[in-house]
């Protein structure tokens, strides 16, 4: 315990200290428990993002011109047709072009928009050119002879060679009488490079419940992924910026698959 000492003054000049000497603070051990949860938070998004690198590189890849040029050049001496269309589907990822779903005047038969030009139709419509069939000429042909069967997907009345074609909804309703119609299951396995899907995004809503007027219906080609993702089941597409490749099938709701041509 402290005490003063004093002096023969009578005054107290410093403070004595007796008792145990003080002893410096413990420092506590760190427990390494800290060091496990910032190994953990650093492992798992290390883990996640290295599962992801794969697929980020074969999607890069597969926005390459060597890449589609290796896939086109693997395609087109297949004795599959599907292959062959898939080939014709790819070629247009070469020169991806604008978006414009404007309606031109157009010849007939074997019309065409400008080059450069087009909507998700016209993907497949020059698709199919490109292995001899001209979707231009059987859907209005198809139209002529049945138009009540189209007649309620018409956005005008009418037959316009300049446009039948370049909506999907005639497609879809062409195909489903000409082709064969397939499952719409979320199985990427029951899907071959060549068939047509007629898409959505999900929770689109219908009018009338037929769902051929499906509000923002989309259509696109099934073809192989790039690289050591070839038996992948990835789309060639123009969703409003061009044409591309891309592995996006199950990021919408399935509405129609058909495989015509084969």
């Amino acid at each position: 315990m402290p005490r003063r000492s004093q002096r023969n003054n009578g005054f107290f000049d410093t403070i004595e200290y007796v008792g145990p000497r003080p002893q410096k603070p413990k420092k506590k051990r760190r427990f390494f428990g800290g060091w496990v949860i910032i190994l953990i938070a650093v492992g798992i998004p290390f883990l996640f993002f290295r599962k992801l690198v794969p697929t980020l590189k074969a999607e890069q890849e597969g926005t390459s011109l060597e890449s589609v040029e290796r896939t086109i050049a693997r395609l087109t001496p297949s004795e599959s047709f599907g292959d062959r269309l898939a080939a014709s589907a790819l070629g247009q990822a070469r020169t991806p072009g604008v978006y414009d779903n404007s309606e031109f005047k157009i010849s007939y038969p074997g019309g065409d928009v400008p080059a450069g030009k087009g909507n998700a139709e016209d993907v497949i419509v020059r698709a199919y050119r490109g292995v001899n069939i001209d979707l231009q000429q059987l859907v209005h042909e198809d139209m002529e002879k049945s138009y009540r069967e189209y007649e309620q997907l018409s956005k005008a009345g009418g037959l316009n060679t300049n446009v039948d074609h370049r909506r999907a909804p005639n497609l879809k309703r062409f195909f489903e009488r000409h082709g064969e119609t397939l499952t719409t299951s979320r199985n990427i396995s029951e899907y071959q490079p060549g068939d047509v899907v007629v898409l959505t995004r999900p929770g689109t809503s219908t009018r009338g419940g037929d769902a051929h007027t499906q509000v923002d219906m989309h259509i696109a080609m099934v073809v192989p992924g790039p690289g050591d993702r070839g038996t992948d089941s990835w789309l060639v597409h123009n969703l409003d910026s061009g044409v591309k490749w891309e592995d996006v099938l199950l990021n919408y709701q399935i509405i129609g698959h058909y495989r015509y041509g084969k």
